[in-house]
């Protein structure tokens, strides 16, 4: 079995689909086919289920996933112990929530890449729940998320603080009369949606509706047409209640604060990339 063959497994794995797979990978589609075929026969058996719809992993393709995370990732940080440098330069994964990235990201990340041309950032967004998943699934070297978090394999850094505030379209003032309308929010596993349930079952509001939406710009345009309201950090609304397309209200003092923070697996080797990143952002607290 060689790394090789990992790295093709691992992709199809991930991506459910020889296509897609070997468009990540730049490989050809036929040759990512023969090596997860030699694959299963050198291992005597199936790894994939095939469908229409794609490819699942069988019980044996779930453990042997598993082991090849850990290989692959041995193997990544045994190439980075044999090239770490005071020169930050390579690859950089990093994540964050989708509020975060919108507003304070951009001039730090602006900053980092003028100090540090030679590393190659790539950013994607999502959820607190999803990112942090990625991260200890070496997917990711670090991500923003809504702290505080509690895992043993996770180290942290404070990045900014945050204050939550309740949204509504405009002319509305009335705390229970909004808080009795439909909470527009990302997906399950959102920090403001939790804090929203909490909020609404201290106001002894024992049924409400929850409608998820998949961005900010979204949820704003929802919530402007009276869709319903939302919690969002004040920043990430400031320039549409600015244009009077909604209005923010104060939330009780128990549910206004929101810390990110950036987050990264302990056991990793830290490249000189990460270490740069962590370096800039403890230097702006």
């Amino acid at each position: 079995m060689e790394s090789g063959d990992l790295r093709i497994f691992q992709a199809v794995a991930r991506e459910g689909s020889i296509t897609k797979a070997a468009q990540m990978l730049n490989y050809v589609q036929s040759n990512v086919t023969t090596r997860i075929q030699y694959l299963e026969a050198q291992l005597k058996t199936p790894l994939f289920r095939r469908s229409n719809r794609g490819m699942t992993l069988t019980p044996a393709g779930e453990n042997l996933l598993g082991y090849a995370d850990k290989i692959l990732t041995l193997m990544d940080e045994a190439v980075k112990s044999t090239q770490y440098s005071d020169h930050a330069a390579g690859p950089l994964r990093i994540g964050s929530i989708e509020t975060t990235a919108a507003i304070h990201l951009t001039p730090l990340l602006a900053e980092y890449q003028s100090r540090y041309p030679d590393v190659n950032l790539s950013l994607i967004t999502g959820v607190t729940h999803a990112l942090l998943q990625k991260v200890l699934d070496y997917e990711l070297d670090g991500a923003f998320v809504y702290g505080p978090i509690d895992y043993p394999d996770i180290e942290h850094v404070a990045a900014f603080e945050e204050e939550l505030v309740l949204i509504s379209e405009p002319g509305k003032s009335d705390m229970h009369e909004l808080l009795s309308k439909p909470m527009l929010f990302f997906d399950v596993g959102c920090t403001h949606r939790a804090k929203a349930e909490s909020l609404l079952r201290g106001t002894g509001l024992t049924t409400y509706q929850i409608m998820e939406f998949g961005t900010l710009a979204v949820i704003l345009d929802g919530v402007s047409a009276g869709l319903g309201v939302s919690m969002l950090p004040r920043s990430s609304i400031a320039k549409a209640e600015e244009k009077g397309i909604i209005a923010s209200h104060r939330l009780p003092e128990e549910y206004r604060d929101l810390q990110v923070w950036f987050v990264h697996r302990h056991d990793s080797i830290y490249s000189s990339a990460l270490t740069r990143l962590i370096q800039l952002v403890e230097a702006k607290q």
